[in-house]
């Protein structure tokens, strides 16, 4: 189930209720949750599932479910089991024959597409990079290849470098800095990929906290001879008109300001 990200009043209804109900809590770090269920009032068992125990936790809590026993899985923030411990455990539930329940809450993922301002018709989340060698060259040529907005989370002490070996490796790309959202000091920063290196070396604070980072997708070489008012016509009678304007944005390689007045014109 997921939890707040940062800021404690995100927590929903039905989160506290599942909480309260549950027998045992499987937690990432105890010491983080047991202070969001002191904040709630909410007294329960926890116990530990984390990167390093996850196998053998999470055959017992199968067990325990298999007894009757309702468990509530939380990570340190956000939703467990995306890029975060935890799938273990649901598909060890799920071969025991028990059902698995999501309970769905705040999420730096969709929070940082939908404050980035991208046109996109879709992203691919690719969680955090592999940290060095072949492994992240071999991903970033991948990511670069693929035409959809790409989401990733990165840790303050590799931002920097990130931002480096993205510029390398996509080329020219706006960049949304999304940074300690839902928090105090939440920053949202949009610029260009070649600017971004910079930008966070230039202040230490630029570098703290939790970072969510959202590329635009690869431009679309534009398209010989093809008509935009046609392509445009085509479209809206089948898209609203942002989606078709992004799509033809794609399609045409054309300049999305205009592209957009013309589809107005159209609608009319």
């Amino acid at each position: 189930m997921a939890t707040p990200i940062g800021n404690l009043g995100d927590i929903t209804l039905r989160a506290i209720d599942v909480l309260k109900r549950a027998d045992r809590i499987a937690a990432e770090d105890t010491r983080n949750t047991r202070g969001l269920l002191n904040h709630l009032g909410i007294s329960a068992k926890l116990v530990a599932l984390h990167a390093h125990n996850e196998h053998r936790a999470a055959e017992a809590l199968a067990h325990a479910i298999a007894n009757g026993e309702a468990v509530a899985l939380v990570s340190d923030a956000g939703t467990p089991a995306v890029s975060d411990p935890g799938a273990e455990l649901v598909e060890a539930v799920r071969r025991a024959g028990a059902k698995v329940i999501p309970v769905p809450g705040a999420s730096a993922l969709t929070a940082a597409l939908s404050a980035s301002g991208l046109m996109f018709e879709g992203a691919v989340f690719a969680g955090f990079l592999p940290v060095k060698g072949s492994a992240r060259r071999e991903k970033l040529a991948a990511l670069a290849a693929g035409p959809w907005a790409i989401v990733l989370f990165e840790a303050p002490h590799r931002v920097a470098a990130t931002l480096a070996d993205l510029h390398e490796a996509l080329g020219e790309r706006d960049v949304v800095i999304a940074r300690e959202l839902t928090k105090r000091f939440e920053t949202i920063t949009r610029m260009p990929l070649s600017q971004a290196h910079a930008f966070v070396l230039a202040d230490d604070d630029r570098r703290r906290g939790e970072f969510v980072l959202v590329i635009e997708g690869r431009a679309v070489e534009a398209a010989a001879g093809l008509d935009p008012r046609a392509l445009l016509e085509a479209l809206l009678a089948e898209l609203p008109l942002k989606q078709a304007v992004a799509l033809a944005t794609r399609i045409t390689g054309g300049k999305r300001n205009a592209l957009y007045a013309l589809a107005l014109e159209l609608k009319k």
